[in-house]
Protein backbone atom coordinates (compact mmCIF):
# COMPACT_ATOMS: atom_id res chain seq x y z
CA UNK A 1 0.00 0.00 0.00
CA UNK A 2 2.83 2.53 1.23
CA UNK A 3 5.06 1.36 -2.36
CA UNK A 4 1.30 2.13 -4.39
CA UNK A 5 0.86 5.17 -2.76
CA UNK A 6 4.22 6.42 -3.65
CA UNK A 7 3.97 5.57 -7.11
CA UNK A 8 0.84 7.30 -7.73
CA UNK A 9 2.22 10.57 -6.47
CA UNK A 10 5.14 10.10 -8.18
CA UNK A 11 3.60 9.51 -11.20
CA UNK A 12 1.28 12.72 -10.87
CA UNK A 13 4.12 14.76 -11.29
CA UNK A 14 6.86 12.51 -12.69
CA UNK A 15 4.93 10.65 -15.17
CA UNK A 16 7.44 10.65 -17.82
CA UNK A 17 10.23 9.42 -15.75
CA UNK A 18 10.28 5.78 -14.37
CA UNK A 19 14.11 5.90 -13.11
CA UNK A 20 13.14 8.12 -10.25
CA UNK A 21 9.70 6.20 -9.50
CA UNK A 22 11.25 2.75 -9.79
CA UNK A 23 13.52 4.19 -6.31
CA UNK A 24 10.48 3.82 -4.37
CA UNK A 25 10.51 0.08 -5.16
CA UNK A 26 13.44 -0.68 -3.91
CA UNK A 27 14.20 -1.66 -0.11
CA UNK A 28 15.64 0.05 1.95
CA UNK A 29 18.59 -1.38 4.60
CA UNK A 30 17.94 -1.52 8.02
CA UNK A 31 18.95 -2.88 11.27
CA UNK A 32 17.65 -6.66 12.16
CA UNK A 33 14.08 -6.91 13.95
CA UNK A 34 13.93 -6.67 16.95
CA UNK A 35 13.21 -10.10 19.42
CA UNK A 36 9.71 -10.55 20.14
CA UNK A 37 8.08 -9.41 17.50
CA UNK A 38 6.36 -11.40 14.75
CA UNK A 39 9.57 -11.38 12.00
CA UNK A 40 11.52 -14.57 12.50
CA UNK A 41 14.80 -16.34 11.28
CA UNK A 42 12.68 -19.19 9.64
CA UNK A 43 9.90 -16.88 7.47
CA UNK A 44 8.80 -17.63 4.16
CA UNK A 45 7.85 -13.97 3.88
CA UNK A 46 11.15 -11.98 3.41
CA UNK A 47 8.65 -9.07 4.36
CA UNK A 48 7.37 -10.16 7.39
CA UNK A 49 8.50 -7.61 9.56
CA UNK A 50 6.67 -5.44 8.14
CA UNK A 51 3.80 -6.74 10.39
CA UNK A 52 5.32 -4.76 13.38
CA UNK A 53 3.48 -2.06 12.28
CA UNK A 54 5.76 0.52 14.60
CA UNK A 55 8.60 -1.92 14.65
CA UNK A 56 12.22 0.08 14.37
CA UNK A 57 13.05 -1.65 10.70
CA UNK A 58 9.53 -1.20 9.64
CA UNK A 59 9.24 2.54 10.16
CA UNK A 60 13.08 3.16 9.46
CA UNK A 61 11.87 1.28 5.07
CA UNK A 62 8.95 4.05 5.78
CA UNK A 63 11.27 7.08 6.27
CA UNK A 64 13.61 6.04 4.21
CA UNK A 65 10.61 5.83 1.47
CA UNK A 66 9.16 8.76 2.29
CA UNK A 67 12.20 11.01 1.69
CA UNK A 68 12.81 9.74 -1.51
CA UNK A 69 9.34 10.55 -2.83
CA UNK A 70 9.30 13.77 -1.22
CA UNK A 71 12.72 14.69 -3.29
CA UNK A 72 11.01 13.73 -6.32
CA UNK A 73 7.86 15.34 -5.39
CA UNK A 74 9.37 18.68 -4.19
CA UNK A 75 12.34 18.68 -6.94
CA UNK A 76 9.81 18.87 -9.30
CA UNK A 77 9.53 22.47 -11.21
CA UNK A 78 6.06 21.98 -11.21
CA UNK A 79 5.73 21.23 -6.95
CA UNK A 80 5.06 24.83 -6.20
CA UNK A 81 2.43 25.61 -8.04
CA UNK A 82 0.02 22.20 -7.71
CA UNK A 83 0.72 22.46 -3.92
CA UNK A 84 -0.60 26.04 -3.76
CA UNK A 85 -3.57 25.18 -6.43
CA UNK A 86 -4.11 22.35 -3.54
CA UNK A 87 -3.94 24.43 -0.34
CA UNK A 88 -6.41 27.45 -2.06
CA UNK A 89 -9.24 24.19 -2.75
CA UNK A 90 -8.66 22.56 0.70
CA UNK A 91 -8.52 25.89 2.63
CA UNK A 92 -11.39 27.23 1.12
CA UNK A 93 -14.02 28.64 3.49
CA UNK A 94 -17.15 27.95 0.85
CA UNK A 95 -19.02 25.41 1.94
CA UNK A 96 -22.92 24.05 2.63
CA UNK A 97 -23.83 23.93 5.68
CA UNK A 98 -25.51 20.83 6.65
CA UNK A 99 -29.30 21.47 7.96
CA UNK A 100 -31.13 18.75 10.25
CA UNK A 101 -34.81 19.45 10.60
CA UNK A 102 -35.79 20.29 14.25
CA UNK A 103 -39.13 18.81 15.46
CA UNK A 104 -41.40 21.99 14.70
CA UNK A 105 -39.53 22.88 11.35
CA UNK A 106 -36.73 25.15 12.45
CA UNK A 107 -33.12 24.13 10.73
CA UNK A 108 -29.90 23.54 12.90
CA UNK A 109 -26.56 22.95 11.77
CA UNK A 110 -23.06 22.55 13.49
CA UNK A 111 -20.33 24.92 12.06
CA UNK A 112 -16.41 24.68 12.21
CA UNK A 113 -14.34 27.19 10.84
CA UNK A 114 -11.40 28.87 11.41
CA UNK A 115 -12.87 31.69 13.71
CA UNK A 116 -14.76 28.47 15.32
CA UNK A 117 -12.64 25.30 15.57
CA UNK A 118 -14.30 23.27 17.80
CA UNK A 119 -17.17 24.28 16.81
CA UNK A 120 -21.34 26.36 16.78
CA UNK A 121 -24.73 24.68 17.50
CA UNK A 122 -26.71 26.95 15.43
CA UNK A 123 -30.50 27.54 14.59
CA UNK A 124 -32.78 28.73 11.83
CA UNK A 125 -35.89 28.81 9.95
CA UNK A 126 -35.95 27.17 6.68
CA UNK A 127 -36.87 30.52 4.66
CA UNK A 128 -33.75 32.15 6.07
CA UNK A 129 -31.82 28.67 5.63
CA UNK A 130 -32.65 28.55 1.87
CA UNK A 131 -30.89 32.59 1.29
CA UNK A 132 -27.53 32.98 0.95
CA UNK A 133 -26.79 34.47 4.32
CA UNK A 134 -29.21 32.94 6.36
CA UNK A 135 -29.74 34.40 10.15
CA UNK A 136 -28.21 31.72 12.66
CA UNK A 137 -28.94 31.91 16.49
CA UNK A 138 -26.21 30.44 18.53
CA UNK A 139 -27.22 27.28 20.74
CA UNK A 140 -24.35 26.15 22.14
CA UNK A 141 -20.79 27.64 21.12
CA UNK A 142 -18.05 25.03 22.46
CA UNK A 143 -15.22 26.90 21.87
CA UNK A 144 -17.02 29.03 24.65
CA UNK A 145 -17.59 26.42 27.10
CA UNK A 146 -14.24 24.85 26.50
CA UNK A 147 -12.83 28.25 27.31
CA UNK A 148 -14.52 29.16 30.26
CA UNK A 149 -14.56 25.45 31.98
CA UNK A 150 -10.58 24.56 30.86
CA UNK A 151 -11.74 21.69 29.40
CA UNK A 152 -10.61 20.48 25.86
CA UNK A 153 -14.10 19.56 24.50
CA UNK A 154 -14.63 18.21 21.53
CA UNK A 155 -18.41 18.23 20.26
CA UNK A 156 -20.00 14.69 19.74
CA UNK A 157 -23.61 15.01 19.36
CA UNK A 158 -26.85 15.26 20.83
CA UNK A 159 -30.11 13.15 21.63
CA UNK A 160 -32.87 15.27 22.34
CA UNK A 161 -36.24 14.52 24.16
CA UNK A 162 -39.14 14.33 21.44
CA UNK A 163 -41.36 15.64 20.39
CA UNK A 164 -40.51 19.30 21.61
CA UNK A 165 -36.97 18.76 21.62
CA UNK A 166 -36.05 21.27 24.06
CA UNK A 167 -33.95 19.01 26.27
CA UNK A 168 -30.94 17.55 24.83
CA UNK A 169 -28.06 15.20 25.98
CA UNK A 170 -24.86 16.68 24.76
CA UNK A 171 -21.75 14.42 24.27
CA UNK A 172 -18.56 16.07 25.24
CA UNK A 173 -15.18 14.21 24.45
CA UNK A 174 -12.09 15.26 26.17
CA UNK A 175 -9.66 15.63 23.82
CA UNK A 176 -11.89 13.32 20.62
CA UNK A 177 -11.72 9.98 22.36
CA UNK A 178 -14.38 7.67 22.16
CA UNK A 179 -15.68 8.16 25.79
CA UNK A 180 -17.38 10.96 26.70
CA UNK A 181 -19.60 13.38 29.24
CA UNK A 182 -23.15 13.58 28.58
CA UNK A 183 -24.87 17.12 30.32
CA UNK A 184 -28.60 17.66 29.87
CA UNK A 185 -28.86 21.19 28.35
CA UNK A 186 -31.70 23.53 28.19
CA UNK A 187 -32.62 24.40 23.64
CA UNK A 188 -34.22 27.51 25.08
CA UNK A 189 -33.09 28.69 28.14
CA UNK A 190 -29.85 27.80 25.73
CA UNK A 191 -27.69 26.59 28.51
CA UNK A 192 -26.99 23.34 31.03
CA UNK A 193 -29.48 22.83 33.14
CA UNK A 194 -28.60 23.52 36.77
CA UNK A 195 -28.43 20.29 38.83
CA UNK A 196 -29.82 18.52 35.53
CA UNK A 197 -28.62 14.69 34.83
CA UNK A 198 -25.30 14.42 34.22
CA UNK A 199 -23.12 10.95 33.42
CA UNK A 200 -19.77 10.95 33.73
CA UNK A 201 -16.87 10.37 31.44
CA UNK A 202 -17.71 6.36 29.30
CA UNK A 203 -17.73 4.60 26.16
CA UNK A 204 -21.34 4.12 25.31
CA UNK A 205 -24.67 6.44 24.98
CA UNK A 206 -28.00 6.88 26.60
CA UNK A 207 -31.52 7.70 24.68
CA UNK A 208 -34.84 9.42 26.49
CA UNK A 209 -37.53 7.17 27.40
CA UNK A 210 -39.12 10.45 28.76
CA UNK A 211 -37.82 13.61 30.79
CA UNK A 212 -37.52 11.93 33.99
CA UNK A 213 -36.21 8.38 32.65
CA UNK A 214 -33.34 7.32 30.44
CA UNK A 215 -31.63 4.23 28.73
CA UNK A 216 -27.98 3.92 29.10
CA UNK A 217 -25.23 1.87 28.34
CA UNK A 218 -21.50 3.10 30.14
CA UNK A 219 -18.68 1.82 31.90
CA UNK A 220 -20.41 0.58 35.47
CA UNK A 221 -17.47 -1.04 36.53
CA UNK A 222 -15.39 -4.29 36.50
CA UNK A 223 -17.33 -6.63 34.35
CA UNK A 224 -19.39 -4.67 32.56
CA UNK A 225 -17.60 -3.94 29.11
CA UNK A 226 -16.56 -6.19 26.36
CA UNK A 227 -14.17 -7.67 25.30
CA UNK A 228 -13.64 -4.52 22.49
CA UNK A 229 -14.08 -2.10 25.87
CA UNK A 230 -17.78 -0.99 24.89
CA UNK A 231 -20.45 -1.05 27.16
CA UNK A 232 -22.18 -4.65 27.66
CA UNK A 233 -24.96 -3.32 30.11
CA UNK A 234 -28.31 -1.34 29.85
CA UNK A 235 -29.96 0.32 32.38
CA UNK A 236 -32.64 2.11 33.50
CA UNK A 237 -32.31 5.20 34.74
CA UNK A 238 -34.26 7.69 37.01
CA UNK A 239 -33.53 11.12 37.63
CA UNK A 240 -32.39 12.00 40.45
CA UNK A 241 -30.45 8.00 40.23
CA UNK A 242 -26.58 7.46 40.09
CA UNK A 243 -25.64 5.50 37.47
CA UNK A 244 -24.99 2.56 40.36
CA UNK A 245 -28.22 2.83 41.54
CA UNK A 246 -29.91 2.71 37.97
CA UNK A 247 -31.54 -0.68 36.87
CA UNK A 248 -30.05 -2.82 34.96
CA UNK A 249 -32.10 -4.39 31.57
CA UNK A 250 -29.90 -6.59 29.85
CA UNK A 251 -26.40 -7.87 30.29
CA UNK A 252 -24.55 -9.38 26.98
CA UNK A 253 -21.41 -11.21 26.39
CA UNK A 254 -17.98 -10.07 27.06
CA UNK A 255 -17.26 -11.75 23.14
CA UNK A 256 -20.02 -8.88 21.78
CA UNK A 257 -19.13 -5.51 20.17
CA UNK A 258 -21.43 -3.63 22.55
CA UNK A 259 -24.96 -3.10 23.69
CA UNK A 260 -27.22 -0.13 23.79
CA UNK A 261 -30.60 0.86 24.21
CA UNK A 262 -33.26 3.17 21.87
CA UNK A 263 -36.76 4.15 21.78
CA UNK A 264 -38.88 3.71 17.99
CA UNK A 265 -40.96 6.79 18.06
CA UNK A 266 -43.52 7.80 15.72
CA UNK A 267 -43.88 11.38 14.13
CA UNK A 268 -45.68 13.11 17.31
CA UNK A 269 -43.03 11.68 19.11
CA UNK A 270 -44.96 9.30 20.86
CA UNK A 271 -42.77 5.86 22.13
CA UNK A 272 -44.11 2.69 20.49
CA UNK A 273 -41.56 0.61 21.78
CA UNK A 274 -38.29 0.36 23.53
CA UNK A 275 -35.63 -1.54 21.89
CA UNK A 276 -32.06 -3.52 23.67
CA UNK A 277 -29.64 -3.96 20.43
CA UNK A 278 -26.94 -6.42 21.17
CA UNK A 279 -24.16 -6.57 18.38
CA UNK A 280 -22.69 -9.39 18.15
CA UNK A 281 -20.16 -9.06 16.42
CA UNK A 282 -19.30 -6.21 12.93
CA UNK A 283 -22.57 -7.76 10.97
CA UNK A 284 -24.58 -9.38 13.29
CA UNK A 285 -27.19 -8.37 16.29
CA UNK A 286 -30.13 -9.28 18.00
CA UNK A 287 -33.01 -6.63 19.29
CA UNK A 288 -35.07 -7.15 22.35
CA UNK A 289 -38.24 -5.39 23.16
CA UNK A 290 -38.66 -4.12 26.54
CA UNK A 291 -42.38 -5.01 28.00
CA UNK A 292 -44.50 -2.83 29.87
CA UNK A 293 -43.82 -5.55 32.50
CA UNK A 294 -40.36 -4.97 32.27
CA UNK A 295 -40.28 -8.59 30.69
CA UNK A 296 -37.51 -8.66 27.43
CA UNK A 297 -38.80 -10.47 24.49
CA UNK A 298 -36.08 -10.81 21.67
CA UNK A 299 -37.58 -9.52 18.31
CA UNK A 300 -37.83 -12.45 15.16
CA UNK A 301 -35.10 -10.61 12.93
CA UNK A 302 -32.76 -11.72 11.14
CA UNK A 303 -29.14 -11.66 12.85
CA UNK A 304 -28.20 -9.18 9.93
CA UNK A 305 -30.84 -6.95 9.58
CA UNK A 306 -31.49 -3.33 10.38
CA UNK A 307 -34.58 -1.42 11.46
CA UNK A 308 -34.61 1.35 9.56
CA UNK A 309 -38.19 3.84 10.23
CA UNK A 310 -41.45 3.66 11.16
CA UNK A 311 -43.98 5.50 8.82
CA UNK A 312 -47.56 5.90 9.33
CA UNK A 313 -47.43 2.40 11.59
CA UNK A 314 -45.12 0.55 9.18
CA UNK A 315 -41.69 -0.72 10.77
CA UNK A 316 -38.94 -1.10 8.23
CA UNK A 317 -36.61 -3.42 8.29
CA UNK A 318 -34.01 -4.10 5.85
CA UNK A 319 -32.25 -7.38 5.12
CA UNK A 320 -28.87 -8.20 4.58
CA UNK A 321 -29.10 -11.92 4.32
CA UNK A 322 -31.60 -14.21 3.02
CA UNK A 323 -34.65 -15.00 5.44
CA UNK A 324 -37.67 -17.12 5.58
CA UNK A 325 -39.33 -15.20 8.09
CA UNK A 326 -41.98 -16.89 10.59
CA UNK A 327 -45.01 -16.39 8.59
CA UNK A 328 -43.27 -18.52 6.08
CA UNK A 329 -42.46 -16.09 3.90
CA UNK A 330 -39.09 -16.18 2.08
CA UNK A 331 -37.29 -12.97 1.65
CA UNK A 332 -33.59 -12.27 0.01
CA UNK A 333 -30.83 -10.24 0.76
CA UNK A 334 -30.77 -6.51 0.17
CA UNK A 335 -34.80 -6.60 0.58
CA UNK A 336 -37.05 -3.68 2.06
CA UNK A 337 -39.81 -4.90 4.13
CA UNK A 338 -42.36 -3.48 6.80
CA UNK A 339 -44.63 -4.47 9.04
CA UNK A 340 -47.62 -2.72 10.59
CA UNK A 341 -46.04 -2.65 14.13
CA UNK A 342 -48.69 -3.32 16.34
CA UNK A 343 -50.06 -6.29 15.27
CA UNK A 344 -46.38 -7.54 14.70
CA UNK A 345 -45.50 -7.17 17.89
CA UNK A 346 -48.38 -9.28 19.00
CA UNK A 347 -48.09 -11.50 16.66
CA UNK A 348 -44.62 -12.15 15.20
CA UNK A 349 -45.92 -14.77 12.71
CA UNK A 350 -47.86 -11.98 11.33
CA UNK A 351 -47.16 -11.72 6.89
CA UNK A 352 -44.72 -8.76 6.25
CA UNK A 353 -45.10 -6.69 2.88
CA UNK A 354 -42.11 -6.35 0.51
CA UNK A 355 -41.84 -2.92 -0.18
CA UNK A 356 -38.37 -2.84 -2.65
CA UNK A 357 -36.77 -5.43 -3.87
CA UNK A 358 -33.41 -4.41 -5.64
CA UNK A 359 -32.22 -6.20 -8.83
CA UNK A 360 -28.38 -7.79 -9.01
CA UNK A 361 -27.41 -4.45 -10.09
CA UNK A 362 -28.74 -2.30 -7.81
CA UNK A 363 -28.18 -1.36 -3.84
CA UNK A 364 -30.05 0.45 -1.47
CA UNK A 365 -27.86 3.36 -0.24
CA UNK A 366 -29.76 5.07 2.04
CA UNK A 367 -33.35 5.22 3.97
CA UNK A 368 -35.34 7.79 5.83
CA UNK A 369 -38.83 8.79 6.61
CA UNK A 370 -40.66 12.05 6.25
CA UNK A 371 -44.17 12.44 8.47
CA UNK A 372 -46.07 10.02 5.79
CA UNK A 373 -43.27 8.60 3.00
CA UNK A 374 -40.34 6.50 2.82
CA UNK A 375 -37.66 7.77 1.36
CA UNK A 376 -35.17 5.80 -0.97
CA UNK A 377 -31.39 6.46 -2.39
CA UNK A 378 -31.37 3.59 -4.79
CA UNK A 379 -28.55 3.17 -7.06
CA UNK A 380 -29.19 1.42 -10.17
CA UNK A 381 -25.41 0.01 -11.78
CA UNK A 382 -23.99 2.60 -9.46
CA UNK A 383 -26.21 5.72 -10.61
CA UNK A 384 -28.06 7.14 -8.06
CA UNK A 385 -32.27 8.52 -7.51
CA UNK A 386 -34.39 8.91 -5.10
CA UNK A 387 -37.61 6.99 -4.97
CA UNK A 388 -40.78 8.17 -2.46
CA UNK A 389 -42.57 5.11 -1.15
CA UNK A 390 -46.17 5.71 -0.11
CA UNK A 391 -47.81 2.54 2.15
CA UNK A 392 -50.44 0.63 1.06
CA UNK A 393 -52.57 -2.33 1.89
CA UNK A 394 -51.39 -3.91 -1.49
CA UNK A 395 -48.05 -2.84 -2.82
CA UNK A 396 -46.18 0.24 -1.36
CA UNK A 397 -46.85 2.90 -4.69
CA UNK A 398 -43.39 4.95 -5.43
CA UNK A 399 -42.44 7.68 -7.97
CA UNK A 400 -39.19 8.89 -8.79
CA UNK A 401 -37.82 12.69 -7.67
CA UNK A 402 -36.69 14.60 -11.03
CA UNK A 403 -33.16 15.14 -10.30
CA UNK A 404 -29.76 15.44 -12.11
CA UNK A 405 -28.80 11.93 -13.96
CA UNK A 406 -25.98 9.84 -13.31
CA UNK A 407 -24.70 11.59 -10.11
CA UNK A 408 -24.80 10.22 -6.29
CA UNK A 409 -27.74 11.23 -4.19
CA UNK A 410 -28.07 11.35 -0.72
CA UNK A 411 -30.91 11.31 1.68
CA UNK A 412 -30.23 14.25 4.73
CA UNK A 413 -32.56 15.12 7.07
CA UNK A 414 -36.21 14.39 6.97
CA UNK A 415 -38.93 16.54 8.48
CA UNK A 416 -41.55 14.99 10.89
CA UNK A 417 -44.17 18.30 10.81
CA UNK A 418 -44.59 17.62 6.91
CA UNK A 419 -42.68 15.71 3.88
CA UNK A 420 -40.04 18.05 3.29
CA UNK A 421 -36.35 15.94 2.69
CA UNK A 422 -33.37 17.15 2.13
CA UNK A 423 -31.23 15.58 -0.62
CA UNK A 424 -27.77 15.91 -2.09
CA UNK A 425 -27.02 15.88 -5.12
CA UNK A 426 -22.37 15.51 -6.87
CA UNK A 427 -21.05 13.79 -9.29
CA UNK A 428 -17.15 13.78 -10.93
CA UNK A 429 -17.76 16.95 -13.00
CA UNK A 430 -20.92 18.65 -10.77
CA UNK A 431 -20.23 20.01 -7.58
CA UNK A 432 -21.91 19.63 -4.72
CA UNK A 433 -25.57 20.89 -4.26
CA UNK A 434 -28.27 20.16 -2.16
CA UNK A 435 -31.85 20.29 -2.93
CA UNK A 436 -35.03 20.42 -0.75
CA UNK A 437 -37.83 17.67 -1.80
CA UNK A 438 -41.15 17.50 -1.18
CA UNK A 439 -42.06 14.12 -0.77
CA UNK A 440 -46.18 14.10 -0.41
CA UNK A 441 -46.31 16.31 -4.28
CA UNK A 442 -42.50 15.30 -5.83
CA UNK A 443 -41.80 18.90 -6.07
CA UNK A 444 -37.62 19.57 -5.83
CA UNK A 445 -35.90 22.91 -5.50
CA UNK A 446 -31.69 23.45 -5.82
CA UNK A 447 -31.42 25.81 -2.62
CA UNK A 448 -27.07 25.75 -2.32
CA UNK A 449 -24.68 24.84 -4.77
CA UNK A 450 -20.84 24.99 -4.19
CA UNK A 451 -19.13 27.22 -6.93
CA UNK A 452 -16.98 24.50 -9.57
CA UNK A 453 -13.33 24.56 -8.19
CA UNK A 454 -12.21 23.30 -11.91
CA UNK A 455 -12.51 23.81 -15.35
CA UNK A 456 -14.80 21.09 -16.68
CA UNK A 457 -15.48 22.11 -20.00
CA UNK A 458 -14.68 19.59 -22.76
CA UNK A 459 -14.69 16.73 -20.14
CA UNK A 460 -16.70 13.78 -20.01
CA UNK A 461 -17.47 10.45 -17.66
CA UNK A 462 -17.99 7.00 -18.97
CA UNK A 463 -18.29 3.64 -17.62
CA UNK A 464 -17.49 0.42 -18.60
CA UNK A 465 -17.38 -2.76 -17.04
CA UNK A 466 -14.55 -5.73 -16.80
CA UNK A 467 -14.64 -9.21 -16.70
CA UNK A 468 -12.51 -10.63 -13.30
CA UNK A 469 -10.71 -13.71 -13.23
CA UNK A 470 -14.27 -15.87 -12.14
CA UNK A 471 -16.11 -13.96 -14.91
CA UNK A 472 -18.13 -11.79 -12.79
CA UNK A 473 -18.33 -8.18 -14.77
CA UNK A 474 -17.19 -4.94 -12.53
CA UNK A 475 -17.70 -1.55 -13.72
CA UNK A 476 -15.71 1.57 -13.30
CA UNK A 477 -15.68 5.27 -13.91
CA UNK A 478 -13.53 6.83 -16.43
CA UNK A 479 -13.49 10.79 -16.07
CA UNK A 480 -11.11 12.51 -18.70
CA UNK A 481 -11.26 14.97 -21.32
CA UNK A 482 -13.77 14.04 -24.16
CA UNK A 483 -10.87 14.63 -26.76
CA UNK A 484 -8.32 12.23 -25.28
CA UNK A 485 -6.41 9.93 -27.46
CA UNK A 486 -7.13 6.38 -27.41
CA UNK A 487 -3.92 5.70 -28.40
CA UNK A 488 -2.67 3.97 -24.84
CA UNK A 489 -0.51 6.92 -24.02
CA UNK A 490 -2.67 8.91 -21.10
CA UNK A 491 -1.15 9.42 -17.84
CA UNK A 492 -3.90 7.30 -15.69
CA UNK A 493 -4.57 6.69 -11.61
CA UNK A 494 -6.71 3.91 -11.31
CA UNK A 495 -8.58 3.96 -8.11
CA UNK A 496 -10.53 1.09 -5.81
CA UNK A 497 -11.37 0.27 -1.96
CA UNK A 498 -13.66 -2.82 -1.87
CA UNK A 499 -14.15 -3.13 1.37
CA UNK A 500 -16.60 -2.62 4.44
CA UNK A 501 -19.60 -2.67 2.42
CA UNK A 502 -18.50 0.91 1.38
CA UNK A 503 -19.51 1.96 -1.38
CA UNK A 504 -17.50 4.23 -3.97
CA UNK A 505 -19.92 6.59 -5.38
CA UNK A 506 -19.49 9.16 -8.07
CA UNK A 507 -18.16 12.37 -6.38
CA UNK A 508 -16.50 15.55 -7.15
CA UNK A 509 -12.76 15.50 -5.92
CA UNK A 510 -11.70 19.81 -6.67
CA UNK A 511 -7.74 18.77 -5.92
CA UNK A 512 -8.40 15.77 -8.56
CA UNK A 513 -9.94 17.83 -10.83
CA UNK A 514 -7.37 20.99 -10.77
CA UNK A 515 -4.43 19.06 -10.41
CA UNK A 516 -4.91 15.98 -12.53
CA UNK A 517 -8.13 16.31 -15.01
CA UNK A 518 -7.53 19.98 -15.95
CA UNK A 519 -3.64 18.80 -17.27
CA UNK A 520 -5.02 16.16 -19.09
CA UNK A 521 -4.60 13.30 -16.60
CA UNK A 522 -7.14 10.52 -16.60
CA UNK A 523 -9.01 9.43 -13.24
CA UNK A 524 -10.56 5.91 -13.18
CA UNK A 525 -12.47 4.58 -10.26
CA UNK A 526 -12.89 0.54 -9.86
CA UNK A 527 -16.00 -0.43 -8.19
CA UNK A 528 -14.53 -3.99 -6.71
CA UNK A 529 -16.05 -6.15 -5.21
CA UNK A 530 -15.98 -5.69 -1.12
CA UNK A 531 -17.65 -2.67 -1.32
CA UNK A 532 -21.38 -2.19 -1.09
CA UNK A 533 -22.02 -0.58 -4.90
CA UNK A 534 -24.47 -3.99 -5.66
CA UNK A 535 -25.60 -4.63 -1.71
CA UNK A 536 -24.57 -7.13 0.71
CA UNK A 537 -23.82 -9.49 -1.59
CA UNK A 538 -21.41 -7.50 -3.51
CA UNK A 539 -19.50 -6.90 -0.17
CA UNK A 540 -19.60 -10.41 1.32
CA UNK A 541 -18.39 -11.96 -2.10
CA UNK A 542 -14.54 -10.39 -1.31
CA UNK A 543 -14.60 -11.53 2.83
CA UNK A 544 -11.99 -13.94 4.13
CA UNK A 545 -11.00 -16.62 1.92
CA UNK A 546 -12.37 -14.60 -0.88
CA UNK A 547 -10.80 -11.90 -0.18
CA UNK A 548 -8.16 -12.19 -3.05
CA UNK A 549 -11.46 -11.19 -5.40
CA UNK A 550 -10.67 -7.50 -4.55
CA UNK A 551 -7.57 -7.59 -6.17
CA UNK A 552 -8.74 -9.91 -9.44
CA UNK A 553 -10.97 -6.44 -9.75
CA UNK A 554 -8.96 -4.24 -9.54
CA UNK A 555 -6.24 -6.07 -11.90
CA UNK A 556 -8.54 -6.57 -14.51
CA UNK A 557 -10.06 -3.13 -14.75
CA UNK A 558 -6.22 -2.39 -15.05
CA UNK A 559 -5.96 -4.76 -17.87
CA UNK A 560 -9.37 -3.21 -19.60
CA UNK A 561 -7.94 0.02 -19.78
CA UNK A 562 -4.87 -1.18 -21.41
CA UNK A 563 -6.92 -3.14 -23.85
CA UNK A 564 -9.20 0.20 -24.36
CA UNK A 565 -6.26 2.06 -25.36
CA UNK A 566 -6.92 4.32 -22.79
Amino acid sequence: MIRASAVALATLLASTSLTSVSMAQTPASSPAPASGGFATSDATDPYLWLEEVEGERAMEWVKAHNERIFAVLQGDPRYETLHQQALEIVQAQDRIPSPGFTHDGHIDNFWQDAQHVRGLWRRTTLDSYRTATPEWRTILDIDALAAAEGQNWVYKGSTCLQPEERYCLISLSNGGKDAVTLREFDTVERKFVDGGITLPESKGGASWIDKDTLLISRDFGPGTLTNSGYPMVVKRMKRGQTPDQAETLFTGQPTDVSVSGYTLRDADGVVKATLINRSVDFYSSETWRLGDDGALTQLQLPAKSDITGLVQGQLLVSLKQDWTAPSGQDFKTGDLIAWPLEAWLADQAAPAQLVLRPTERQAIEGVNVTRNRLVVALYDNVRGSVRVYTPGQGEWAHTTLDLPQNVSVGVGSASEKDDKVFVSVTGYLNPSSLWLADAATGAVDQVKSMPAKFDAAGMTVDQHEARSADGTMIPYFVVHKADMPLDGSNPTLLYGYGGFESSLLPGYSATVGKLWLERGGVYVIANTRGGGEFGPRWHEAALQQNRQRAHEDFQAVALDLIARDI
